[in-house]
């Protein structure tokens, strides 16, 4: 008796049309619809290619940008003077004299919003701040040191 090696399944089954899944649509991932996207719309005889043809249908076209987009991690002035107490006892900001220091990347913020009402001097160091905070933090005595230089609400 020879005995004889059996190859892999997937190398016996390379150039048919359905890799051991009977119908070659029925183990698309896409069920009943018969395919994703704009599936269906080619040469064949239930076509509606007339319909299809016209520009830009196919290929592709436009340009799609590459930036990076900012995402911004936000706290607002009540926020910050709700939880200054804390804060100050868990040293990530510093009272000197009657105004206290804060670094806003310390609680991985990056960005300061106006909302509430301040009555503590605050030196804010943060990467951006809406104009509405800087505004409220300049009247109440204090300052903002921004290390991007986009301030727009």
């Amino acid at each position: 008796m020879m005995v004889f090696n059996k190859r892999k399944k997937n190398s016996r089954l390379r150039g048919t049309n359905s890799h051991g899944w009977g119908a070659k649509k029925k183990h698309r991932g896409s069920g009943h619809r018969g395919g994703k996207g704009m599936a269906g719309t080619g040469k064949r005889g239930d076509a509606k290619k007339p319909s299809i043809w016209k520009e830009k249908y196919f290929g592709k076209f436009g340009f799609k940008k590459k930036g990076t987009k900012i995402i911004y991690h936000t706290i607002n002035l009540k926020d910050i003077e709700k939880s200054i107490d804390s804060l100050i006892e868990k040293k990530i900001a510093k009272k000197e004299n009657d105004v206290c220091t804060l670094n806003l990347s310390d609680l991985n913020v990056n960005k300061l919003l106006g909302s509430g009402s301040l009555s503590i001097k605050l030196k804010i160091t943060v990467d951006y701040a809406s104009k509405g905070a800087i505004e409220k933090v300049q009247s109440a005595g204090g300052e903002i040191t921004l290390n991007k230089q986009k301030s727009d609400g």
